[in-house]
């Protein structure tokens, strides 16, 4: 019986712990770090946290916390979607910036799925590395806090919904950007009936474009009708099937903003083998400029973002917060998007 609770203890988590005491990952985190709390904790949860730590037997990773300030030369980086080009200016400026500094990279696929990314998570712990540049679609703040105290690894995230204190960001304001570019098609273009096709809404990202796609349909005084919002995957295919039930509709739309590119290509694909002409029938507008946007007929009107300057600061901020471990500031790049008139629209 011993030997079987020991067992049992080795597969204890922080998060067995934190649902056991009912407070948040973080807080159990910070109880066990030993560097000072930037955020107060009081000495009552702090010996609840304890009392359960002793209970169940957890014990933190100190293999990884042993590794703090001896250098792995390796940074691993984790990204939604290797097949999507959006990524692969960003992944190049990295490792650019990697090399100068004699440093391998270890690139991640996390498929858009929170499993994924906590495999990925759970990998850094495994497999130490100096620090992490990470895309997260489904990771916060608390998951990314339990990693720094068990790792101390240093991380830079893109997307401005981290706010971690200790985590780089760099972020396009694609709110602004989704807004101008809904704002264009009504005012430039005269549409007021217009679609969006998004992702999943449970993404940060699809939050803030699809609320700006409605606000700028509400300042002009315009509705959207439910049926004129349909869910993709992000995929070429998904874009396909969604024109196809858009334009099947007894009114449809006039016009199209789609959540990325991939999905507009589809759209106009399948707009075009539908017998629609792009933009006489329906205007399709992308988000990203990946370099297929200019190579589909009609060239496709997108919203372009910069990942290879995302990537680059994200890089050299990772390397300073490397070097200069706690010390470091947080640093956030805000990098400009840029509305790009083609033929689709």
């Amino acid at each position: 019986m011993a030997k079987k609770s020991s067992v049992q203890r080795e597969h204890i988590t922080m998060r067995d712990v934190a649902r056991a005491a009912d407070v948040s990952q973080s807080t159990v985190s910070r109880v066990l770090s030993s560097t000072p709390s930037r955020v107060p904790i009081s000495e009552e949860t702090r010996q609840k946290v304890l009392a359960v730590v002793k209970e169940l037997g957890y014990h933190p990773n100190q293999y990884a916390r042993s590794l703090r300030g001896k250098k792995t030369h390796m940074i691993g980086m984790m990204i939604a979607d290797i097949t999507n080009p959006f990524y692969h200016p960003m992944v190049r400026a990295v490792q650019d910036v990697a090399f100068q500094h004699r440093y391998d990279v270890m690139i991640a696929n996390s498929d858009h799925m929170r499993e994924k990314e906590l495999l990925f998570c759970e990998s850094i712990t495994r497999r130490p590395v100096d620090g992490i540049i990470i895309i997260p679609y489904h990771l916060d703040d608390d998951d990314l806090d339990n990693l720094i105290v068990n790792t101390g690894v240093a991380i830079g995230a893109v997307g401005n919904h981290i706010q971690h204190p200790n985590i780089d960001v760099a972020y396009a304001n694609d709110t602004k950007a989704s807004y101008e570019a809904v704002s264009w098609l009504i005012k430039q273009r005269g549409h007021q009936r217009i679609a969006m096709i998004t992702a999943d809404h449970k993404f940060p990202v699809i939050i803030r474009r699809f609320s700006a796609y409605r606000q700028a349909m509400e300042d002009a005084g315009l509705t959207v009708p439910a049926e004129y919002v349909v869910e993709g995957d992000w995929s070429v295919e998904s874009g396909k099937r969604a024109i196809r039930a858009l334009l099947a509709l007894p009114v449809p739309p006039t016009a199209v903003f789609a959540a990325n590119d991939t999905i507009a290509i589809g759209a106009i694909e399948e707009a075009e083998e539908m017998g629609c002409r792009v933009p006489g029938d329906v205007a399709i507008i992308g988000f990203d400029d990946i370099p297929d946007a200019q190579w589909v007929r009609p060239k496709l009107t997108t919203v372009a973002q910069y990942p290879a300057e995302m990537g680059r600061k994200l890089a050299q901020a990772l390397f300073e917060r490397i070097d200069a471990g706690d010390d470091a500031p947080r640093q956030v790049f805000e990098v400009p998007c840029r509305f790009i008139e083609r033929e689709s629209a």
